[in-house]
């Protein structure tokens, strides 16, 4: 028997994302040797300085290319998957990226022996009408397949200075009057921190979580959209009109918003067919323990967090008085 002192590799796909640069954090506190992942290793280098030097490394891949995905993963004594994508673009599609790369990642990690933890999300669901939850839905029956012991991880939105639904209606705040509620505004969500699903993470790198379980995350309150909304407000002390927008017409502008190229769009026809259910943990995940709560990690306070990014959004910055 050899034994050594050399800490495990871990392999982090879409390690500079918003949730992945968390996951790199929480891993080289921890003191593991981690190699990034990541279609663009230039742009992941900021990652740098998260470890010691050399703790830290970076690779190009790509979930369509079965070379660059096994490159990545040769070696490493576990996988994290944390790539996803909120919008189609170009070849980068959901089926191409959420279920084929997630099933290509399973495939090669199981055949080099590694552990794999994979991201999902809430409301993921084969037979779900919006095509983001369907192929999540169909990634993790495919992971579960090839990997049966396999961590998989379902957040509820997620939380934090770079987050996409906070920061979204923060800056249209800035110069829009109005503030749209899909639907009504009546689709709950459970906001979670994304530091503490990165803590999550980390622990079943560690072999703290039961292999081949689904774990939900949802921070310590249920809101409705209107809420995160009312709440986004008053952090930023803006006054702003909340009009309700149906899901027909919030569609129909989705729609046409992605037609628009080089830009981002604000709103997906999908993404309205996903705000027509709710997005909070299930009971049978918190019957069952499969939950934050359950994993004995006190959750974040929405609020308090927002204050400290959200003050870019105040009218006169971090130290302007709220009315």
């Amino acid at each position: 028997m050899t034994l050594s002192n050399i800490p495990p590799l871990v392999t982090v796909f879409g390690g500079s994302g918003f949730v992945g640069r968390y996951v790199v954090r929480a891993l080289a506190k921890r003191g593991y040797r981690i190699r990034v992942a990541v279609r663009r290793p230039d742009l992941a280098l900021f990652l740098q300085p998260l470890g010691n030097v050399g703790q830290i490394t970076f690779m190009q891949a790509n979930l369509r290319y079965e070379e660059s995905v096994r490159r990545a993963i040769h070696g490493a004594d576990h996988v994290v998957n944390c790539v996803g994508i909120l919008f189609e673009s170009g070849k980068n599609g959901f089926d191409a990226v959420q279920t084929e790369g997630a099933r290509l990642v399973a495939e090669v990690t199981c055949s080099e022996g590694a552990k794999l933890t994979h991201v999902s999300a809430i409301g993921a669901d084969a037979d779900s009408p919006s095509h983001y939850a369907r192929s999540k839905g169909v990634a993790e029956a495919s992971i579960r397949e090839i990997c049966p012991d396999a961590v998989i991880v379902r957040p509820s939105i997620i939380f934090g200075p770079e987050d996409d639904f906070f920061n979204k209606f923060g800056k249209m705040s800035l110069i829009s009057p109005i503030l749209p509620l899909i639907g009504g505004g009546e689709t709950k969500f459970q906001p979670v921190y994304v530091g503490d699903v990165a803590e999550v993470i980390a622990r079943s790198v560690e072999g703290k979580l039961e292999g081949g379980k689904v774990y939900e995350l949802g921070g310590r309150d249920v809101l409705t959209f209107r809420e995160c909304l009312e709440l986004l407000l008053s952090v930023t002390g803006r006054k702003r009109a909340l009009l309700s927008m149906p899901f027909g017409l919030a569609s129909l502008f989705g729609s046409i918003a992605s037609l628009i190229p080089f830009i981002a769009p604000p709103l997906t026809s999908d993404q309205v067919k996903l705000l027509k259910a709710d997005n909070v943990v299930s009971e049978e995940a918190q019957a069952e323990g499969r939950t934050l709560d359950g994993l004995g990690i006190r959750p974040a306070q929405l609020e308090v967090v927002l204050r400290t990014y959200l003050v870019q959004y105040r009218q006169h910055g971090q130290f302007g008085k709220i009315a």
